[in-house]
This record gives C-alpha cells, structure tokens and sequence, in this order.
C-alpha cells in the first residue's frame, strides 16, 4: 500500500486494519514514496523523514511494516518496484492495496496493464470516487478479472490479472485537513530517528 503518508493518520491505520482482516494478510507494507510522479512537487509536502516518521508511529503495535524500499531501490514507479520485489522476497505473496481514486486514474500510470498482470490488486472504495473509478480506462480493461468480495481470502489463487473491490465503513480524517490545523506538524517528528535499512525492513 503506497502513499505519501503527509502525515499517516488514523484513516490509513484502520483502512488497513481492515484490509489484513478482509485479505487475510500477516502484514500490510505501508511504502512511503519519496515523491509521485503524476503529482507536481507539493508546496505542503513534508520531508520524507517526517513522513516515514509518522508512519511509524501510526503502524505501531498493529500488523503493518513501514518501508522505504522504493527509496532505497530508487524506483519511481510501482511497476518498476513490483518487478524487483519477487526477486527480493521470493517466498512471499504480494497483493497490491489503493483507493478508489487511484484507479480512477490507474491507466496514466507506467506499465498500468503489467502491473496488474503482475500482481493482484485491492480496491478500497472512497466516497466520491467510485463513479470515477467505475467509469475509468482501467476498470474498463480489468472488468471482467473482477472478483467477487467473499473471495477476497483466496486472493493468492487467482489467475491474474485479478481485481477485489472492498468497502469499509469510511474515516473522516483527511491529512489535507491535518496540514490546514497545523501546518508545521512534521517538526513533531524533527527528531525522530531518520529511516534506514535497519529500521525499514522490508
């Protein structure tokens, strides 16, 4: 599950949360990304060591692993990272986890089609969103390798390219309405100790 995480919040930890119960899964990765590609550089962006920071103290005592892998593998799209992640973690499933929003927009991604063929994806729905989604290139594409959400559990045995849309009773908390109340929040984690490979795993 990529993201800027600027900051994580609550939302992001009972999103996932949630997606470890419905998938079944031992962990969930948050991948704090140095910088998105679709996105002009963010006035209000905070620096990465904030971000992971934050991240971390959100993820604590839950199932989630936050890592800087793209930072330390320097890929900048996903469909680079998840090429080399077999090769990294070759006995470990992976499952692809995004937003409603992200599909909308899937099909400006690089290597959108090999991405899905690479791994399956998880679909959170958003409010707002899902009209677009629905709509999108992408889901146009992916409509048929949808799969129903009482099978989510068995995601790991499904013939790719494989697509679960999910729904979770939506959080309010917004990092934009964060950054608004407090600007300055990433000085609380000025501090905190700068993420590397000993503390990133995986």
């Amino acid at each position: 599950m990529g993201g800027s995480f600027n900051p994580a919040h609550r939302g992001h930890r009972r999103i996932a949360l949630q997606a470890i119960r419905a998938l079944a899964l031992d962990e969930l990765w948050w991948i704090v990304s140095p910088g998105n590609p679709l996105k002009d550089a963010a006035t209000d962006m905070a620096p990465f060591s904030a971000r992971f920071a934050s991240a971390r103290a959100m993820a604590r005592h839950a199932p989630i692993r936050v890592s800087t892998i793209e930072q330390r593998l320097k890929t900048r799209y996903t469909v680079d990272l998840l090429a080399k992640l077999p090769r990294i973690h070759p006995k470990k499933r992976f499952i692809w986890i995004m937003g409603a929003d992200n599909l909308a927009g899937f099909h400006r991604w690089k290597g959108w089609r090999d991405i899905a063929r690479e791994v399956p994806i998880a679909v959170i729905a958003r409010p707002g969103y899902e009209g677009d989604a629905l709509a999108s290139p992408a889901m146009g594409w992916l409509r048929r390798s949808v799969r129903p959400a009482r099978q989510a559990k068995q995601w790991d045995e499904w013939r790719l390219p494989a697509l679960v849309l999910l729904r979770f009773r939506p959080d309010p908390t917004s990092a934009t309405r964060i950054r608004a109340a407090d600007p300055a929040w990433h000085r609380r984690f000025t501090n905190e100790r700068r993420p590397s490979q000993s503390t990133a795993r995986p």
